[in-house]
């Protein structure tokens, strides 16, 4: 059964609450910005629960420091683990039944002159890990820093690329995109805008755009 401690202030929408595996720099940025927008972050590492209680008392009553079985449990769920340890940490998840997984990890440079990395992009290949998932990709094309940054425009929003090859999905990440403040760009399918978002070589790595337009999805 997914943790319960504390409930979101938001009204009953999909991305209420989000399991997070691997805190470092990406994944307590994103933590940030979900308790920010009024979320629960529900926040897990390989270390376990207690190395994160005082970063999830900073962030208040929001923020749930959990193990990595408990935030995958999570409706919306972010790998932000280095790709290394991605084996390892997903072997505590036995069964994803469904529920949305955003992939914002990056291999190694090493790891992405691999030879399965010029028929496959990596999304591709954490999606056989995530099996029965629908996952996502998002947030890896920018410095963790930057999406805590306020954007130059003073009514600009910073632009978060995601794809993916399930509509339901990407509909719900596109939402979620929204009410933290960004904007998110759909590009398509992983075999497409995985390609793009891929580091180290994508078009679209380290690109930093500010969206002028009213929120929405594009």
């Amino acid at each position: 059964m997914p943790l319960r401690p504390v409930q979101s202030s938001l009204a009953d929408v999909e991305y209420a609450r989000i399991g997070i595996i691997g805190c470092g720099p990406l994944g307590s940025a994103i933590a940030r910005l979900a308790v920010g927008a009024g979320m629960v972050a529900v926040v897990s590492n390989k270390r376990g629960r207690s190395t994160l209680q005082g970063f999830a008392r900073e962030l208040g009553d929001l923020a749930v420091a959990a193990s990595v079985t408990e935030a995958a449990q999570e409706e919306i769920v972010v790998l932000a683990v280095p790709w290394s340890q991605l084996p390892a940490a997903l072997l505590e998840v036995p069964d994803w039944d469904g529920r949305i997984v955003i992939d914002a990890t990056n291999p190694d440079i090493p790891t992405a002159a691999l030879p399965d990395f010029r028929e496959r992009n990596s999304s591709e290949i954490v999606s056989r890990l995530v099996a029965g998932a629908q996952l996502v990709k998002a947030f890896n094309t920018l410095p963790p820093q930057l999406l805590l940054m306020p954007p130059e425009a003073p009514t600009g929003r910073r632009v978060i690329f995601f794809s993916g090859d399930h509509a339901r999905a990407k509909a719900v990440i596109g939402r979620m995109i929204a009410h933290l403040g960004l904007a998110g760009i759909d590009l398509g399918r992983l075999s497409e805008g995985g390609r793009l978002q891929q580091f180290p070589s994508g078009a679209l790595v380290g690109l930093n755009l500010i969206s002028i337009a009213p929120s929405t999805v594009f």
